[in-house]
């Protein structure tokens, strides 16, 4: 079974063989773990992080046969990692069952719901980023015959990357789905059009998250913009919210009582929503962070499915078009095979503002 666990699941014993890999244990071999020495001796802490260098594509992990990938968590380290640009400049990516192409493809922190090259604290489900910059996801991910997850550095330095992928041998069903995640960028909008969040995914699966890293670059509310969702051939969404806020869970351009302008915008995490990060400290535009899982109500589609995003602002007087600066990461569960990914952006296209 390819099911994560609630709290009800704890009572039930599984056929399953529990594996970790970590840089002490890149295998996940059994009694693989702890075994480097340090200054300390055999066992004591001898190996807890690799070096990624500028231009290397490391192998985090190399699995074979069927199983779920439970957990991920990792962190990165060299230099200021929040500030000068790390976060987007590493890519990580994820193939199953041995794919040419990734089913997940990300910058860093954006899959992490951290983009702008920023850290935020996200208490999520699925996403936890804790201080300073503990990378946490709890999406499970079944593989039948493989699993590979690989990290690639465009950055000017060598970074510490730490990290540990927890993951369960067993046998998964052949009606599993299987886990993906891609990011886009729109660098400016063009008035009147929609980002993309996703399209040309093709066959039968379910929506189950979205992340938004969106600038704002001009004056006034940013956040009128509804969400999406064409299904099965659709020509007029099946789905669509009211506004991006409002996709987010929160309303009235996330301000609390008594707010005098649109700077005092607050941030919160909840389980399955959030506007975790805000930044507008006036050497840049405003910086926002929002996600919404579709955990408990995926959104499900047997053919096809796009997903947008309209940037639509609001002055006061009424609605009017936006150019913004808009990256996004949709999550999704869907039997493959799946459909090539759009060429990911180069270093540069993903830099930060």
């Amino acid at each position: 079974m390819a099911q994560g666990f609630g709290l009800d699941g704890l009572t039930e014993l599984r056929d399953e063989r529990s594996r970790s890999i970590t840089p002490e244990n890149p295998t996940g071999a059994v009694g693989g773990g702890g075994t480097a020495a340090s200054d300390l001796g055999p066992g004591r802490k001898g190996r807890p992080n690799v070096t990624v260098e500028p231009g290397e594509t490391a192998t985090l992990a190399a699995i074979e046969g069927s199983g779920v990938i439970r957990h991920v968590w990792m962190t990165v380290s060299g230099g200021d990692a929040s500030e000068d640009h790390a976060l987007r400049n590493l890519v990580l990516r994820a193939y199953w069952d041995d794919e040419d192409e990734p089913s997940v493809e990300a910058p860093l922190g954006d899959f992490f719901c951290s983009g702008h090259g920023r850290f935020a604290t996200v208490n999520s489900l699925p996403v936890v980023v804790a201080p300073k910059g503990g990378f946490n996801c709890y999406f499970p991910m079944p593989f039948r015959e493989g699993a590979r997850v690989t990290l690639e550095s465009a950055h000017d330095e060598d970074l510490m990357l730490f990290y540990q992928i927890d993951y369960s041998e067993e046998v998964v069903d052949d009606d599993v789905a299987t886990f993906h995640a891609q990011w886009r960028r729109t660098n400016p909008t063009t008035l009147g059009e929609d980002h993309t969040i996703v399209d040309g995914i093709e066959g039968d699966g379910q929506y189950v998250g979205t992340y938004l890293a969106w600038v704002a670059l001009g004056d006034h509310w940013w956040g009128e913009g509804e969400v999406k969702f064409y299904l099965d051939g659709d020509e007029q969404p099946t789905l669509c919210g009211t506004g991006t806020e409002d996709y987010a869970g929160g309303a009235w351009c996330f301000l609390p009582t008594g707010a005098k302008g649109l700077t005092d915008q607050e941030t919160y995490s909840t389980p399955y929503l959030g506007h975790p990060y805000y930044e507008h400290d006036g050497s840049h535009p405003p910086y926002h962070g929002i996600y919404r899982w579709h955990v408990p109500d995926p959104i499900r589609f047997r053919e096809d499915l796009r997903v947008t995003v309209q940037t639509i602002g609001n002055d006061g007087t009424g609605l009017f078009e936006r150019a913004d600066d808009v990256a996004s990461v949709a999550y999704w569960y869907q039997r493959e095979p799946h459909a090539t990914f759009p060429d990911l952006p180069d270093r540069r296209a993903r830099r930060p503002r």
